[in-house]
């Protein structure tokens, strides 16, 4: 276990940014996400066709060509940005497609006549969605959403073939440098990774009995 020691600063700098690129991306995919599910059940043809053109080509893109597009191509027209920022623009592109079908699902297991009673009540759609049905349909969507997230947490490894040093970049060096030691370097990062996932799966239990509790 030398090696895991002797770098362990390496190591724990390495899932510091890994969890950097995890945190801004989901935060910024759940936002994304739901603004999507809200455009897919948006009484508006065109703001409805757009949602649900991007979701389909973003979920049925692989997430190593969306990587590909924001790293190589947009610099090509002059957007230039990190390494690290064009990594957190691709993971919320491609997790935001995700997440938003999970919401829809939770917005269709509403009762539709809640959205009717809203309506003769005279709120409008937005009042509707934002009062009334996201909220019953957060609760039903928190399993799924979690799945993505430790989804999320593993598509992160993808950014070490860019350029990104997190967890997955520093395993890659410490096998180069240390061959004879792959067993405990790949035990010790599976375990950082479980670490994250563990906490994660923790934190959405957490969320569900609290809001049980609410209803």
């Amino acid at each position: 276990m030398n090696v895991l020691a002797d770098n362990a600063g390496d190591i724990l700098e390495g899932f510091w940014k890994t969890i950097q690129l995890f945190a801004i991306s989901g935060v910024a995919s759940l936002i994304l996400g739901v603004l999507l599910a809200s455009m897919r059940v948006c009484p508006v043809p065109v703001l409805r066709g757009m949602g649900t053109a991007y979701v389909h080509v973003a979920r049925n893109t692989p997430l190593v060509l969306i990587f590909i597009i924001f790293v190589f191509g947009f610099p090509t027209i002059g957007i230039q940005f990190s390494f690290f920022t064009f990594a957190v623009m691709a993971l919320t592109a491609y997790t935001s497609a995700f997440i938003c079908e999970s919401v829809r699902s939770g917005i269709n297991a509403v009762s539709a006549g809640q959205a009717e009673a809203a309506r003769a009540l005279g709120m409008t759609f937005r009042q509707n969605l934002t009062l009334i049905v996201l909220p019953q349909a957060g609760r039903s969507a928190i399993p799924p959403i979690t799945n993505i997230l430790i989804a999320l947490v593993r598509n992160t490894a993808v950014a070490e073939a860019f350029g990104v040093t997190e967890a997955s970049y520093v395993m890659s060096g410490l096998l180069r440098d240390h061959a004879d030691q792959l067993y405990w370097i790949f035990i010790g990062i599976a375990g950082g990774y479980m670490v994250i996932v563990f906490t994660l799966t923790a934190l959405s239990a957490l969320l569900e009995r609290k809001l049980a509790v609410l209803r």
